[in-house]
């Protein structure tokens, strides 16, 4: 019988990357005293991905007097603080779990912020495994990247599955790529690509993963 699993993004699909990254930034330039203006330069600096490095560049724009070490150190616990994932997406993953679901996050980023949001969130705890591109230099798109999150999950591609995210290059394209249906994250926004639609679009996580419980109860009738 074919395995039921989904892999899920998680920045902007299970927490809100972007509303905590401009908490963070406004947190970060008064803490340090920087000029009300420096905020939107620290929020670009890692509004796409942070890493160690990143903080290196600010702490050399602002002659900080704090290393880099510990500049993201700080970052990673403040994140973590800041973070949350919805409620009815957290008994959304239980739900999958008890429906008999293997459920597992599929993340790009460095290892040690990606795990502390997890865990900081409830997610950690509520899936089957976790896979962060920075563990082995995986990253979405590459099928590799789901490969290693699948096994994570104690199963494989080939088992067939579902990948659900809000990046329509990285979770969707390559899902797809990687032979997983997929699920995109809206936002209330169009589909911006020409190519490599999802099968599904939904506004958030928790609606995802109610088409995902109604396709399992399908499954599981077809199949019995």
């Amino acid at each position: 019988m074919q395995r039921l699993f989904v892999l899920f993004d998680l920045d902007n699909t299970l927490v809100d990357r972007r509303g905590t990254l401009a908490d963070w930034a406004a947190e970060f330039t008064a803490r340090h005293r920087l000029a009300d203006e420096e905020q939107a330069y620290v929020l670009s600096m890692v509004a796409e991905r942070a890493y160690p490095r990143t903080f290196d560049a600010i702490r050399i724009r602002y002659r900080l007097p704090t290393s880099t070490a510990e500049l993201w150190r700080a970052y990673c616990t403040d994140i973590a603080a800041l973070v949350s994932c919805p409620t009815e997406a957290l008994d959304g993953l239980d739900e999958l779990r008890a429906a008999g679901w293997r459920v597992g996050v599929a993340t790009n980023g460095a290892v040690d912020i990606q795990r502390a949001k997890l865990r900081a969130a409830g997610i950690a705890e509520r899936v089957d495994g976790v896979f962060v591109s920075g563990e082995a230099d995986a990253r979405k798109p590459q099928t590799r990247h789901f490969a290693l999150a699948a096994s994570r999950c104690g199963t494989e591609l080939g088992d067939g599955g579902w990948m659900v995210g809000d990046n329509p290059v990285n979770d969707i394209g390559g899902g797809r790529s990687a032979g997983l249906s997929t699920i995109w994250i809206g936002n209330d926004s169009s589909w911006p690509l020409a190519d490599a639609r999802p099968d599904h679009v939904v506004p958030h996580a928790r609606a995802a993963i109610d088409l995902l419980l109604l396709h399992s109860a399908g499954h599981t009738r077809t199949t019995t």
